[in-house]
């Protein structure tokens, strides 16, 4: 690269000299170079010929005032933080950083103060809580242990959903705890929504730009390096379009559910993954609301809007295949706001007014917006994009690649409500509910989640929990460990409405039963009695057993719904410690809190 003088502050004289002098240096003499000049900042007398060559690489490295070894901690539910984590760590390596990468988990945080370059990559769960591999640190870093940081650079990526009330929260608090402990940021904060890509490139760059400056050397990343979560051919960025094979009702006749069960084929794709992890979906938006969209704002269908990376589609594919209208997010309402010559919709973005935004938002989507604060004069263009990418759909796979080679199978509850005068239904359920036959497909990838794994020693016994859909990944355990010929025992709790209608994979669960794969099954049909049975009431009824296999070694598995159940089964898990351990509550919480720091308690819940 030739230094040119218009964009530079050297004279034409200095111009021609320094790129006579830069192509013939060699990586090592570029270093020691970069650090003389950052210390003769502070101590002009030094020339070049004060340093005897045989120590000039020493030299090199005392001016450079910053280590360059990199501490990464993620945290991560579903996999995204970790994994994004893991290609910044290569991105760095490739810099020349010397880089350690961990769960927050796996951290000691006794070490935290002899780290001098910090980055945490971390996803917010649930209402604004830390993932389960960070709780232990974040309350460690909240506490009254926590170290002073004067002498630590750091910088905070937070992955979230701009759906949720709140939006990254737990990256915000690591981020403002690490600066009131003397931190300071060697780049700002980056939140995430959905489509995280993009942004997490911005902050890697931004990051090594960061680290750069405090260690006199280095370069800046260029796109090449951006990290990409890719692992296989087919990834989050590059679906892979399975087939339908199978889709069928699990549900029998006259129950209030319907749960799909869904049989794709993975063949020729090189797709593989374990139990455990959970396939990404790319739905379609259904075309009845999108018409009703079209019509409400008098749009024609056909005209051609420009929509990211697919450049030019048709209106009516972008609101069908590639924008999310079924959810209001505040980042969305405020930026139709500016759209809109409606006061009441500005007044509703106004400080002062988040409740009454809050209150809004919930359970309204697109049309609503549209109907409401009227009218927009605006292009389609711009309206479209304000709009977020679709965003895929998580689902915990339900069979085993071992027991079923090139197929993944899916458990997928149809979600259908009313809400403020009209019937709502889920993107992705009701398309594989009424709309998808076998032989059609759909795009979709592999989400690994190292949280959510079977023990290594197949001898392990396992707890697992799981009402309703929860009942997933454990399908696939099961399939698995038959496969391998598992001898450690397993103890399943189901949970539904009706025995009748509702026990998901009954025939399979008793011939597991039968044949010495499933040890135990404990079940709660909450219809079928006069008082309402959950799952966690028939843990309690075994505490006592329960108890002796967690005192065994066993490993204790949650899949389902965050906000009651899995809270629920945390809360009768600690009663059960606390009682048949004859542990003080405080004891017995830090019973299930160590499990879990040993991945002996592993949670799938959303």
């Amino acid at each position: 690269m030739q230094l040119q003088v218009m964009n530079s502050p050297f004279n034409q004289e200095q111009a021609e000299l320094l790129n006579r002098l830069l192509p013939t240096l060699t990586e090592s003499q570029k270093v020691w170079l970069s650090g003389y000049l950052a210390a003769s900042q502070s101590a002009s007398s030094v020339s070049v010929q004060d340093v005897p060559a045989a120590e000039q690489s020493t030299a090199a490295v005392s001016v450079q005032s910053i280590s360059k070894d990199v501490t990464i901690l993620f945290g991560s539910q579903t996999g995204n933080a970790q994994r994004l984590a893991e290609s910044t760590g290569k991105t760095l390596k490739e810099q020349g950083f010397n880089v350690t990468v961990a769960s927050m988990n796996d951290f000691k945080p006794n070490n935290l103060k002899k780290v001098e370059n910090l980055l945490i990559l971390v996803s917010t769960h649930g209402e604004g809580e830390p993932p389960d591999n960070a709780i232990s640190f974040h309350e460690f870093l909240h506490g009254r242990r926590a170290p002073k940081l004067e002498n630590l650079r750091y910088s905070v990526l937070s992955l979230g959903d701009s759906s949720y009330e709140f939006f990254c929260h737990t990256g915000k608090e690591f981020d403002q705890r690490l600066e009131e402990l003397g931190g300071t940021r060697l780049y700002q904060r980056v939140d995430c929504d959905l489509d995280f890509d993009e942004p997490a490139a911005e902050w890697v760059e931004g990051v090594l730009s960061g680290l750069n400056e405090g260690t006199g050397g280095g370069t800046t990343a260029t796109p090449t390096s951006i990290p990409q979560v890719t692992e296989t051919t087919y990834s989050r960025t590059n679906p892979f379009k399975a087939e339908i094979l199978e889709n069928i009702n699990l549900n029998g006749r006259g129950s209030n559910k319907e749960t799909r069960h869904l049989e794709l084929s993975l063949e020729g794709s090189g797709i593989t993954f374990e139990p455990g992890d959970s396939l990404g979906v790319y739905p379609e938006n259904d075309p009845a609301l999108v018409d009703m969209l079209l019509d409400e704002m008098k749009w024609n269908s056909e005209e051609k809007v420009t929509v990211n990376k697919q450049g030019e589609v048709t209106l009516k594919e972008a609101l069908t295949s590639h924008f999310e209208i079924t959810v209001l997010t505040k980042p969305l309402v405020e930026k139709a706001a500016t759209l809109s010559g409606n006061d009441e919709l500005k007044k509703l973005i106004s400080a002062g007014n988040e409740n009454k935004l809050k209150e809004y938002i919930d359970g309204r989507d697109l049309l609503d917006l549209i109907r409401d604060f009227g009218p927009w004069n605006t292009s389609v263009q711009e309206f479209v994009s304000i709009l977020r990418k679709m965003p895929a759909r998580l689902y915990s796979i339900s069979s085993s690649l071992t027991a079923n080679p090139e197929e993944v199978h899916l458990t997928i509850g149809a979600v259908r409500y009313d809400a403020h005068g009209r019937e709502r239904k889920g993107v992705c359920s009701i398309l594989c509910a009424e709309r998808l036959q076998p032989g059609d497909s759909l795009p979709v990838y592999i989400q690994h989640n190292q949280n959510f794994k079977l023990p290594a020693d197949p001898d392990t016994q396992i707890i697992m929990v799981g009402p309703g859909t929860g009942v997933a990944p454990f399908r696939s355990f099961m399939q698995e460990r038959e496969e391998v010929g598992s001898e450690g025992k397993s103890w399943m709790f189901f949970g539904d409405q009706h025995f009748v209608t509702d026990f998901l994979y009954q025939t399979e669960w008793q011939k597991w039963l039968k044949d010495g794969v499933l040890t135990r099954m404990d079940v709660a049909f909450s219809r079928d009695t006069d008082e309402k049975v959950y799952v966690q009431h028939r843990m309690l009824e075994q505490s006592k057993d329960i108890f002796q296999w967690l005192q065994d070694g066993a490993v204790v598995y949650i899949c389902g719904d965050e906000k009651h159940m899995a809270r629920d089964v945390h809360n009768t898990l600690i009663e059960i410690i606390e009682k048949e351990g004859n542990l003080s509550r405080e004891k017995a919480t830090e019973y299930l809190a160590v499990m879990q720091q040993n991945k002996r308690y592993q949670r799938d819940v959303y």
